[in-house]
């Protein structure tokens, strides 16, 4: 019933507003072969509406992992897409079409655990939601008319991932080292903040796109795990020793 090279990819919903949507993109999901959906802090999870419109696939909603923050959602993911339909100018994030994100996820595939991250109804992912995000993704629509449900984005982006991993990939030269966590990531970032503001380089009072941009460096980077252990290290020995993170 669920695809075995999509058991990695996690879809996660922010704030959603509507219930109905949730069990819509629960049908979604399971109609791909994709199982595993997370909400971060839903309005209302449940409702006689999530049932009728999950439609069968109720396992995904009642076994759907709800959790406070974004971060608690991605913590064991390894690369990140936001789903926005705006155009970011102030910082750029890498843009994927929907068939290309689809082509992305795949691989990655299962290899990493991957997210794709679809914001409120009305106002999307925020700036600050987006920072956590490795690129975005937008589904091209007519001209004039940019209006989509999110379980119906949800389903062309499920339906993307699904054609990508049923095609060949080139088997890689030789086995990838496992990627830093997006937990890692955080602590890294968190650890990274406090030795810039300690060594003066950043002020907290004025701060900013440094650390966006900081961000984006690191997120295009691909930091594997033992690259962070030699980032962690370093801003240890540069005089953040104090920093009692998440290692």
């Amino acid at each position: 019933m669920y695809t075995p090279a999509l058991q990695n990819l996690r879809i996660v919903m922010v704030e959603t507003s509507h219930p109905g949507n949730i069990g819509s993109a629960a049908r979604a999901m399971k109609t791909m072969g994709i199982k595993d959906l997370r909400l971060v802090s839903p309005r209302k999870p449940y409702s006689q509406e999530t049932w009728a419109l999950a439609s069968g696939a109720n396992d995904i909603v009642e076994q759907a992992q709800i959790v406070r923050t974004l971060p608690e959602a991605l913590a064991d993911c390894q690369y990140v897409i936001g789903a926005s339909a705006r155009s970011e100018r102030t910082l750029q994030w890498p843009q994927l079409d929907s068939h290309e994100c689809g082509v992305c996820i795949a691989e990655r595939l299962p290899a990493q655990n991957v997210a794709l991250v679809f914001g409120r109804e009305r106002t999307g992912l925020t700036n600050e939601e987006l920072e956590h995000c490795n690129a975005l993704t937008h589904i091209p629509m007519a001209f004039g008319y940019l209006s989509l449900n999110i379980a119906m984005a949800v389903q062309v982006l499920a339906y993307e991932c699904a054609m990508a991993v049923r095609r060949p990939l080139p088997e890689p030269d030789e086995p990838e080292e496992a990627l830093a966590s997006a937990d890692a990531m955080e602590g890294f970032y968190t650890h990274l903040e406090q030795s810039l503001v300690e060594a003066r380089f950043l002020d907290p009072a004025n701060p900013r796109l440094l650390m966006r941009r900081l961000r984006r460096l690191f997120g295009r980077s691909a930091v594997t795990v033992s690259e962070m252990n030699i980032l962690r290290g370093m801003l240890a020995a540069f005089g953040g020793s104090k920093f009692r993170g998440r290692p």
